[in-house]
């Protein structure tokens, strides 16, 4: 009989956690038992999971049935004090928060792209941005050939990266509802809907945001390459299917547009979408609900020596989330 394993997701019951426990079984992985884990207002809902029934149990409680695996969506704050506890009960730790990605003692990973990295042993693993994920991806295997000297990206937000809390501030609008407030918080700063908004997380001390920053950071600790030049502009859009990206890339070495498409069309997690005579391109419509990232508007940017556009669309919630968190696991688990 295969080996099957106790999996506690914790955040059970959020928009990441409750796709988390979907990917999970879409996946097929082989969970032997659910620990879903929420807050104690949520404890003792049940979660259906492969036609069984699971009782959300506290953090405390989580950490008490010592499962193999945590999947964390549940905030920075939660991780911080609770991912430690998992792993310290012999848990591997796939965290989705910002919490410990920059931290230099766990690894950030994207399993497409550094997942050689990982070795079975660690207690922390983090699960970068989901804007990262999805710009990643694309450009590894164009880095490993060409060596990328900068990006400059731009950004399209969903309001699912809000959780429900955006998702319910659209909708409010758009049924005409006055959406200042929402359940007491407003998402955003302005209205989103018919809106686009240049502001996602705060504002740090040179004007940009984290968000902007989680980029820059991320993209040198994942490619460990502290050389390339990152610039990004993070902004929020009036769509729920997903996040794209305008990503501009300049390499070191001269590339060939023909060899580009290649080497795209064979990168494991990739679906190239380019053909501008038959309007063929990618969008959040059709990512949504997909594993894979999208890429697409592929061309020569002819203002500067090897530049080259893509336009990058993925699923946030999934590959930008709970799609890449369960990739890591299914990583662990063969390590094992």
């Amino acid at each position: 009989m295969s080996k099957v394993y106790k999996v506690a997701v914790v955040g059970a019951t959020g928009l990441v956690g409750s796709k988390m426990i979907e990917v999970l079984s879409e996946h097929k992985f082989p969970v032997g038992e659910l620990v879903p884990v929420a807050s104690e207002r949520s404890a003792g809902k049940i979660i259906n999971f492969n036609g069984k029934e699971f009782k959300v149990v506290t953090p405390a409680e989580g950490v008490a049935a010592k499962p193999d695996i945590a999947l964390f969506s549940a905030g920075g704050e939660t991780s911080r004090v609770w991912a430690p506890e998992f792993a310290k009960a012999g848990a591997v730790v796939i965290d989705n928060s910002s919490c410990w990605r920059m931290d230099p003692s766990v690894k950030l990973v994207v399993p497409e792209v550094n997942g050689d990295i990982l070795d079975g042993k660690e207690g922390i693993i983090a699960n970068p941005n989901c804007s990262t994920i999805q710009m990643l991806v694309p450009l590894w295997p164009l880095h490993k050939l060409y060596k990328i000297k900068r990006i400059v990206v731009s950004t399209y937000q969903s309001v699912t990266g809000s959780g429900m809390k955006g998702i319910n501030q659209m909708t409010r609008e758009r049924a005409g509802v006055d959406s200042t407030l929402v359940n007491g918080v407003p998402a955003y700063h302005y209205p989103i809907d018919k809106n686009i908004i240049p502001h996602i997380d705060s504002f740090a001390d040179d004007d940009y945001t984290k968000e902007e920053w989680k980029m820059v950071n991320e993209t040198h600790k994942i490619f460990n390459d502290y050389s390339i030049g990152v610039s990004a502009t993070t902004v929020r859009v009036p769509v729920t299917g997903g996040h794209s990206e305008s990503v501009n890339v300049e390499f070191e070495k001269e590339y060939d547009l023909k060899e580009v498409f290649e080497v795209l069309k064979k990168t494991p997690g990739v679906i190239v979408q380019d053909n501008p005579a038959e309007n063929v391109y990618p969008m959040p419509l059709f990512a949504f609900g997909k594993d894979e990232v999208f890429v697409g508007r592929i061309r020569r940017d002819r203002s500067v020596k090897s530049g080259l556009n893509l336009w990058v669309v993925a699923d946030n919630l999934r590959k930008g989330a709970a799609t890449n968190a369960v990739q890591i696991a299914e990583q662990i688990i063969k390590l094992k």
